[in-house]
């Protein structure tokens, strides 16, 4: 493993970032302080920040609609990404987006998005411009376990394989398709076994385990930059909250949701942490800290940020 003690310290800070932000999501649209529907994935964070700690800033990477950690760590920042949330005019999107639409093409966060299995086919268009330009920049695509399920996961793989392109399918499976489990709606066992449709490598991978989710991921990634085409990335992990918030839970049992709390991805990556000398109580106190300010800091900015103002509500509208 070729990581550093300032990259596996940043690793962290992103999920315990990550995890603070949606905790602070929750209680506030609960609250009724963020308008539209909103997506938690806190329990999954070692799966986005694992995938994407293996890039580089100028790869490209397509979300879903549980993707606020995806933008963390792709570098984008707490405050403008909190007044998105709000509808507030000094959000990525200027208010217009929410939570399923935050975009930073900047930072080539290509977008979240509501539309299930959308951002499959839309990955593979950067990856051919970086294989016919050779620039080497890869694109990463993250969807759910439903969306393995739709056309577009099929017709992105098959595109991507025949092509060899830089593209980096991640099946993020948390065993739900909203309240559908896996189970039912597929008949394989291992979701990765799909990939030999496709002459592609598919890879299963504890995704509660940020660091096995980043040596999988940077395999991936160096294949593709040698032009040897996609990869597809099983990560295993799962969702405490509900599908959306506000959800009316019942489809799970409070034992099983337990059953994963106990392998709760931060808490395991901090243990590993101090156990290998990278980190101590106190310094972790200090992230865990510094992780909570910046949040205040991203309440306070949404809060007091100004809504769009009426004038501008044609602005970007096409018809």
């Amino acid at each position: 493993m070729d990581l550093n003690k300032e990259k596996l310290l940043e690793m962290l800070k992103h999920m315990i970032t990550t995890r603070y932000f949606e905790l602070s999501v929750d209680r506030l649209y609960r609250e009724g302080k963020i308008p539209g529907g909103c997506h938690l994935g806190y329990g999954e964070e070692s799966t986005g920040i694992g995938v994407i700690a293996a890039l580089d800033k100028t790869d490209y990477v397509f979300s879903n609609h549980r993707g606020h950690g995806h933008c963390i760590a792709k570098g984008l920042d707490l405050n403008r990404m909190m007044a998105e949330l709000w509808g507030k005019s000094t959000g990525y999107c200027r208010g217009r987006g929410g939570s399923m639409h935050i975009m930073d093409v900047k930072n080539r966060l290509m977008g979240t998005t509501g539309i299930v299995g959308g951002g499959m086919p839309q990955a593979n268009g950067p990856a051919l411009k970086s294989m016919i330009k050779g620039t080497k920049e890869v694109s990463v695509v993250f969807f759910g376990d439903g969306a393995s399920n739709q056309g577009t996961f099929h017709e992105a793989l098959n595109l991507a394989s025949i092509w060899k392109l830089p593209t980096i399918f991640v099946l993020v499976n948390n065993h739900y398709a909203e309240a559908t489990p896996i189970e039912y709606a597929c008949n394989i066992k291992n979701l990765a076994d799909r990939a030999k449709s496709y002459g592609i490598p598919g890879v299963s991978v504890d995704g509660m385990d940020v660091l096995k989710v980043y040596e999988a991921a940077a395999e991936a990634v160096q294949r593709a930059r040698k032009g040897e085409g996609p990869t597809l990335l099983v990560l295993d992990t799962y969702r405490y909250a509900g599908h959306y918030v506000g959800e009316p839970e019942g489809y799970r049992t409070d034992e099983e949701i337990e059953s994963y709390k106990k392998k709760d991805c931060i808490l395991n990556f901090k243990k590993y942490l101090i156990e290998n000398k990278y980190l101590d109580e106190n310094e972790y106190k200090i992230i865990d800290e510094n992780a909570k300010k910046d949040l205040e800091k991203a309440i306070e900015f949404a809060d007091s940020s100004p809504l769009p103002n009426i004038s501008d509500i044609d602005t970007d509208v096409f018809v």
